[in-house]
């Protein structure tokens, strides 16, 4: 017997629902299927069921979920929560050796793929001598010989299950980073971190409440999707709409449209793609929408101000992490500074700090460190690398910052990305907002570049709205930026590109641009 209470967070967000009266409504929609809070509930207890009794699979052992965002995803993540098993959440947009890794790294005994994804991952699994079972969701009428099939042993399953005593500190579920600066790493989250997002951030910030209908571009795989897709909206009894494919703005209008959301939750270069389209006007989008929510990068001041004067709907940008499961500083509705991460907010405590640790003053540039429980439990195996992220009750976000008097954090860039022109710190933020803030302009990425006399200066990867005359643009863009920020931050070069090297998460990979 566990000397702790015992807290599993598959009751808190989802048998907590049918008890207060929820079990009909539908908690996830994806463009073929719905699934109401009830019907959810019984299938996570026939997911348990199904690993537990089925596969032998025994407590804390991990499972990989390697499946696109679909009613079937919350289904298998929430049972195998339920029986104390750590599902291990995969992106579904990586390379076969990113799989060999991760899969390998996380010694998961059983994986769960949807069909279309088996066939990049099978010639793996001799490599694998941990994974005993592979599961196949969305079989169809196809035969997959030697593998278990998803459907077929769902319907076999019992829909009664006693939830495991789990410990509140006990690992519940993994996510990898996203490997924007070298290998992901496993990050391993406790059973009681999703309702701490869900009270701090999606109450105290967003006002969630039961009647919303959120939808987020962002995959579930992803720390801020599945905040926006889970966490929160789960904690409420509200209900999620998913969207299986990759985002695209055509894609994301209509299920805008076609669903009526109230919450839409996107990254920065989404709201980008989405506003130089042509179709991205009010009456093709949802009629409900009350708040628009950006994270994953900083969202360029003039995007947010372009998006709700187009769109009449404000955007709340703030900054989260994988390691601190979801946003953890933010805008607030009726207090929104585009350009800024917003402000502190209940529930977690933010410190910039210099080169040596010591706090630094108001207007002067710093790391960003964060405290509240959310915090991950450290990286997997990676003991280091976790030391030095995890400092006792601070994280380490990696981000640089600048806060102003009024308390709003200004973001300037990534610690590897920041530079020096002329001994002069430089914000490749700062600049990347000035280029896109031009009218020719969709997107932008800025590195350290050094001259012909080696001397370090800025270098701007474009993404332009047309075909133009190159050398006649990068003049008026080079004088544009001199004019917004100051002349010594001035890109000394301008490439055009067709699209930026990104995470599939969609953070701009500015370490890819620095190797050209």
């Amino acid at each position: 017997m566990s000397a702790t209470k015992c807290y599993n967070t598959a009751e808190v967000l989802v048998d907590r629902n049918v008890a207060r009266g929820f079990g009909g409504k539908v908690a996830f929609i994806d463009p073929a299927r719905t699934l109401t809070y009830a019907e959810l509930q019984h299938a996570t207890n026939k997911v348990a069921n199904m690993l537990t009794i089925g596969l032998g699979v025994s407590r804390e052992t991990r499972i990989a979920l390697l499946m696109p965002d679909t009613v079937d995803y919350p289904c298998v993540f929430w049972g195998g929560v339920r029986a104390g098993i750590v599902p291990v959440c995969l992106n579904t947009l990586l390379t076969a050796n990113d799989y060999l890794y991760m899969l390998g790294d996380s010694r998961s005994e059983v994986l769960v793929v949807s069909a279309p994804l088996l066939e990049m991952v099978e010639p793996l699994f001799d490599q694998l001598p941990f994974l005993k079972h592979v599961i196949v969701v969305d079989a169809g009428d196809k035969e997959f010989d030697g593998y278990l099939q998803f459907e077929t042993m769902m319907a076999d399953a019992n829909e009664s299950f006693e939830t495991a005593d789990t410990d509140p500190d006990e690992t519940a579920f993994w996510l990898y980073s996203s490997g924007s600066t070298g290998a992901p790493k496993g990050v391993r989250h406790v059973h009681t971190s999703p309702a701490y997002v869900a009270d701090n951030y999606g109450q105290n910030v967003l006002g969630i409440r039961h009647q919303d209908v959120c939808f987020s571009a962002a995959k579930l795989f992803f720390a801020y999707g599945f905040g926006a897709s889970m966490a929160i909206p789960m904690s409420v009894g509200a209900t999620t709409i998913l969207l299986p494919d990759r985002p695209t703005p055509t894609s994301v209008l209509d299920i805008l449209n076609r669903f009526n959301p109230t919450l839409f939750f996107g990254v920065p270069t989404l709201y980008a793609a989405m506003l130089a389209d042509p179709e991205c006007m009010p009456e093709n989008s949802s009629d409900q929408l009350r708040l628009c929510i950006s994270a994953g990068e900083g969202l360029p001041e003039d995007v947010g101000k372009s998006w709700e004067g187009r769109m009449g709907v404000p955007v709340l940008d703030g900054i989260g992490s994988t390691e601190m499961l979801h946003v953890f500083l933010s805008n607030h509705p009726g207090d929104i500074r585009y350009g800024t991460s917003g402000r502190e907010f209940s529930g977690y405590r933010l410190r910039l700090i210099d080169d040596d640790g010591q706090d630094v003053n108001d207007h002067e540039l710093g790391e960003l460190l964060v405290s509240g429980g959310s915090a991950g439990d450290g990286y997997w195996n990676q003991r280091a690398k976790t030391r030095a992220t995890f400092a006792g009750e601070w994280t380490r976000t990696g981000d640089k910052y600048i806060r102003d008097e009024k308390g709003y954090y200004h973001y300037c860039g990534r610690t590897d990305d920041m530079f020096k022109v002329a001994g002069r710190w430089v914000s490749p933020f700062e600049v990347e907002q000035a280029i896109v803030s031009h009218a020719s302009v969709i997107e932008a990425a800025v590195v350290a570049s050094e001259d012909d006399e080696g001397l370090v200066k800025p270098k701007a990867f474009v993404v332009f709205r047309d075909a133009c005359d190159a050398a006649g643009v990068f003049e008026d863009l080079k004088a544009h930026v001199k004019t917004e920020i100051g002349v010594w931050k001035y890109p000394r070069w301008v490439e055009a590109v067709e699209e930026l090297p990104k995470t599939a998460t969609g953070k701009i990979q500015r370490f890819k641009l620095r190797e050209r």
